[in-house]
């Protein structure tokens, strides 16, 4: 599921495409929103929330998205040739004299009243990349059921939005303890909320290396992915487990010398 980070990037590149033109071609290809049809209407913004996208049309209607696992969206040029996938596959098509953009495999497409967008994103913490920030609410919200594992709080969109599995693992490596250890036992958890923040902003603006933790490692990220490979800290075998989100179970990676706290 892509990180905050990737889907503010994706909203920048909706918004810059469409926002301010009028739409030439809409569809929808959801059963419920088929007949729906936008062309006429001038795309005001699109705009990142945790990581739902909200794309705000004239006339008080919102195109809200959800990328989950396999979603994308893509923009094109007039006469450029569409890669994002089979045509099968596309879900939602929004176009202008000058771009076209493409939604594909999208899971969540709705067509909702703009003034009703707190009934979908509402639940939503404080959005580490969005105005909305604030820090303190989010450790409120964190905090609050102190027992439960680091990683599960982590990626409970209530809570902040925006992080998901590979920033899991690499904040847990970056505060030196296990995402398995509750919460309430994290020392100075109000500094694991800022690296939060620096971490996802530190790679919004840069879509081939949003991973990354330090610009300098090669390979860029310390845990997420190295199951059986050396730590780059201290050279033990980095390890992967099962850890669940309160929906499903997510592959969690970490080092077990460096971190420390329980484990499965």
């Amino acid at each position: 599921m892509p990180e905050g980070d990737s889907v503010w990037q994706a909203a920048h590149r909706l918004h810059s495409a469409l926002a301010g033109h009028t739409l030439t071609r809409s569809d929808l290809r959801v059963p419920r929103f088929a007949t729906a049809d936008l062309t006429g209407r001038t795309v005001l913004d699109v705009t990142p929330r945790g990581k739902h996208l909200l794309a705000r049309v004239e006339g008080g209607l919102t195109l809200h998205s959800h990328l989950r696992m396999d979603g994308a969206w893509k923009v094109y040029a007039p006469g450029e040739r569409w890669r994002g996938g089979p045509a099968h596959q596309i879900r939602a098509i929004l176009g202008t004299a000058d771009h076209t953009a493409v939604g594909y495999r999208l899971p969540v497409l709705e067509l909702i009243r703009t003034q009703d967008e707190e009934q979908t994103v509402g639940h939503l913490g404080p959005d580490l990349l969005g105005p909305d920030w604030n820090a303190d609410e989010a450790l409120r919200r964190l905090l609050a059921a102190p027992y439960r594992p680091l990683g599960e709080a982590l990626l409970d969109q209530r809570n902040l939005a925006g992080i998901g599995n590979v920033y899991k693992s690499e904040l847990c490596f970056i505060a030196r303890v296990t995402p398995w250890l509750p919460i309430g036992e994290l020392p100075t958890p109000e500094r694991l909320v800022a690296a939060a923040k620096r971490l996802l902003e530190a790679n919004r603006d840069h879509p081939g290396r949003r991973r990354t933790t330090l610009r300098t490692l090669t390979p860029p990220l310390y845990v997420y992915g190295r199951e059986g490979r050396p730590c780059l800290r201290c050279g033990t075998s980095v390890r992967l487990a099962e850890q669940g989100d309160g929906s499903r179970a997510r592959p969690t990676y970490w080092c077990p010398r460096c971190q420390s706290g329980q484990t499965p």
